[in-house]
């Protein structure tokens, strides 16, 4: 099976797992913005992966703008995000991102990322310290909000090899 790992990732958490897929698949693997669709149009599996941005896969256009390219393949998504995965939260990630259309055509993973503030582009900065600011004004925070403002000292890396495990078997069927 011919299979090609495509990524789109701000601070690296999505890369290390495109990189850990693509070793355990023997596939190809490039960087979103390196390739072009007719370049994946040879491939049996495609496999996509980016960072979560408010509940947005960054990237995921690639794909679904490009689903009459990519008739008749595999077609996997996974995304990274800096929260512990929960089902209610899954749910609104694929009603965000993919139409009931390409549910039905592409499986979607969530995969445990991490958060380093540093790594970031001056524009994602200035809209996380926008989201810090809010964070410490609000009266009661979640867990997963806590979380995310003892992140912006200290990164964060919740990546782990295993938990591309029921991917990579999905991707062998």
């Amino acid at each position: 099976m011919n299979t090609i790992v495509i990524y789109k990732s701000k601070c690296g958490f999505v890369k290390k797992y495109a990189k850990w897929i693509a070793k355990e698949l023997s596939a190809d693997i490039s960087e979103c913005s390196k390739i072009s669709i007719e370049e994946i149009e040879s491939y049996d599996t495609v496999i996509f992966g980016g960072g979560l941005y408010s509940v947005g896969i960054n990237g995921i256009k690639f794909i679904t703008k490009n689903l009459n390219h990519l008739k008749d393949k595999k077609i996997i998504v996974f995304a990274t995000g800096v929260s512990p995965v929960k089902d209610k939260d899954i749910y609104k990630i694929k009603q965000k991102n993919l139409n009931n259309k390409e549910q039905n055509t592409i499986e979607f993973f969530y995969l445990r990322g991490g958060f380093d503030y540093s790594k970031l582009s001056k524009v994602d900065k200035l809209l996380m310290t926008l989201l810090k600011f809010k964070l410490k004004h609000k009266l009661k925070l979640s867990s997963d909000e806590k979380g995310m403002l003892m992140a912006y000292g200290t990164p964060v890396d919740y990546t782990k090899k295993e938990d591309i495990d029921e991917l990579i078997s999905y991707a062998k069927l």
